[in-house]
């Protein structure tokens, strides 16, 4: 059965850190893209960060330089460091495994940047 179970969510201070985590379990984790996606009520999800299967990563152009995406492939984990939060970073992350045709998402977690 297909897992992907993210957690480290939670509410922090604008300038504050919070690291996420997503594990996996049930597929190759190894051969596929990750990805972490955000998303506000009311707006469509939007893609932050993605690291192949090789390691190579991209970011969405309003958190570069403040995040980090990183996988660990023998624990069958991807990581969002998120550093320099503002209260625009404000929503529900969700990671994503991806390796053509499939899909395979998990159920978020919440980030609430406010003082």
């Amino acid at each position: 059965q297909v897992q992907l179970v993210e957690s480290g969510g939670g509410l922090v201070q604008p300038g504050g850190s919070l690291r996420l985590y997503c594990a996996a379990s049930g597929f190759r984790f190894n051969r596929y893209a990750m990805n972490w996606y955000r998303q506000v009520p009311g707006k469509q999800r939007e893609l932050v960060a993605a690291i192949t299967s090789g390691g190579s990563t991209n970011y969405a152009d309003s958190v570069k330089a403040r995040f980090t995406i990183s996988r660990d492939n023998a624990k069958n984990t991807v990581y969002l460091q998120m550093n320099s939060l503002t209260p625009e970073d404000t929503g529900g992350y969700y990671c994503k495994g991806f390796l053509l045709p499939f899909n395979y998402w998990g159920q978020g977690t919440q980030v609430t940047v406010s003082s």
